[in-house]
């Protein structure tokens, strides 16, 4: 298996189930326990992601209130694996803000590819990716010059043992970021670290 980041051999594991790169220094699931997509949508289905529910709207906050920091109600924005409920751009809408949904299972429109934003946000999704580097590009294709790119993951650090983390027991989470990861990406893919923290990474396209 190579790295669907960097592409380079994995041969080390961390665990039974993970791999550990050793040039991006990303946590990668086996290829072999990936789910299939009617196995994947079945999990994401059983999400309880109501946009009126406070407690969701407290944890999806970090990323809308960037958003309201940093970006106009004139812009365009596009909400990148929004899931059955997609509670930011509820947020924004009802603020003015202009925002397109994308969703591989609940929002299927791939009308997006044909424009460019100003921001795209993915709140919980980029650890989905079975292949990061081919979103990527594709993100960065659709992002505007100094656009921002703005992500909320859990970032890996070694105060934990790895193998008993709660986020690496989501058996949808096939690739696990660190810091070296995200300063990996900004270097590879010609973004800006505009934030960089445990939980939130806003980059900036240059």
């Amino acid at each position: 298996m190579n790295c669907t980041l960097c592409q380079t051999p994995l041969a080390t594991k961390i665990d039974v189930e993970y791999y550990i790169c050793p040039t991006c220094n990303a946590y990668l699931k086996d290829k072999e326990l990936y789910y299939n997509q009617e196995k994947e949508k079945s999990h994401y289905e059983c999400h309880n992601n109501d946009v009126n529910d406070i407690g969701y709207q407290n944890f999806t906050a970090p990323v809308t209130n960037v958003i309201l920091d940093l970006c106009t109600p004139d812009m365009l924005g596009l909400d990148y694996g929004c899931g059955k409920g997609p509670v930011i751009t509820k947020q924004l809408h009802d603020k003015g803000y202009k925002v397109d949904l994308y969703d591989p299972y609940f929002y299927p429109d791939t009308a997006y590819l044909t424009k460019e934003y100003d921001y795209i946000f993915s709140c919980e999704v980029f650890e989905h990716f079975y292949n990061p580097k081919a979103e990527l590009d594709k993100l960065s294709n659709i992002l505007k010059r100094d656009g921002l790119l703005i992500i909320k993951t859990h970032l890996y650090t070694n105060q934990v043992d790895f193998k008993n983390w709660y986020y690496r027991k989501d058996k949808t989470h096939v690739f696990i970021y660190t810091f070296d990861t995200f300063k990996y990406i900004a270097e590879q893919f010609n973004f800006e670290i505009v934030t960089l923290t445990e939980k939130l990474v806003v980059l900036k396209k240059n």
